[in-house]
């Protein structure tokens, strides 16, 4: 749409943008389910090994008896936790890309501002689990690195402090390990699919 200026030239109206024509809201609308769909998925199934693990730190008997390795392991695994929980964010944000790409093939389509929120807020639901999940990541691997250190060679059978100075890395404190860099991944997935749409979106004016 063009308007008429005195001049006898024309322009576009400042807030009115080129529309795109239907052959570029149907690639827009596949691009969003198909990439919507993997995100999905794959933020699912890392989210379900996050949940298993989380669960099994929780109720695992050698984490239980000792308290004083669950209490250093503790506050990464908390932040690992709030990563899970924004990670459950960014699944629902994932459904809502997935119905959005459907509604930009119909006759009530979505605005471009409309469609560019929805990706933003799961942008920033990304990020911030990100975070979390990286500092979660530092405050585990710095428990376990301490807890290396202080292994000494040889069997400890006396009782105390020496005794505990040789309590090996368990498998289950690799778990722990293991659910962050699980949640980490999920987050970076999510973060690259947002970009990724959004830049399909802005390209598609």
């Amino acid at each position: 749409m063009q308007i008429a200026r005195l001049d006898g030239k024309f322009e576009s109206p400042p807030h009115i943008f080129r529309m795109a024509d239907k052959r570029d809201f149907q690639l827009l609308s596949l691009g969003m389910r198909r990439m919507g769909w993997i995100r999905f998925w794959i933020q699912t199934i890392l989210g379900v090994v996050v949940v298993g693990v989380l669960l099994f730190n929780n109720i695992g008997s050698s984490l239980a008896r000792n308290s004083e390795r669950a209490l250093g392991l503790g506050p990464g695994l908390s932040l690992t936790t709030l990563a899970f929980f924004f990670l459950i964010f960014s699944l629902w944000q994932g459904w809502l890309i997935v119905r959005t790409g459907r509604a930009i093939d119909s006759s009530v389509r979505p605005t471009r501002g409309e469609t560019s929120r929805l990706l933003k807020r799961g942008l920033i639901g990304d990020v911030l689990g990100l975070v979390f999940a990286s500092v979660g990541y530092q405050s585990l691997a710095g428990a376990l690195f301490v807890q290396a250190s202080m292994q000494a060679p040889g069997i400890s059978i006396g009782a105390g402090m020496r005794a505990m100075e040789n309590y090996p890395i368990t498998s289950l404190e690799m778990l722990s390990v293991l659910s962050n860099t699980q949640v980490l991944f999920a987050h970076v997935i999510g973060l690259i699919f947002s970009l990724w749409l959004l830049q399909r979106i802005y390209r598609t004016s």
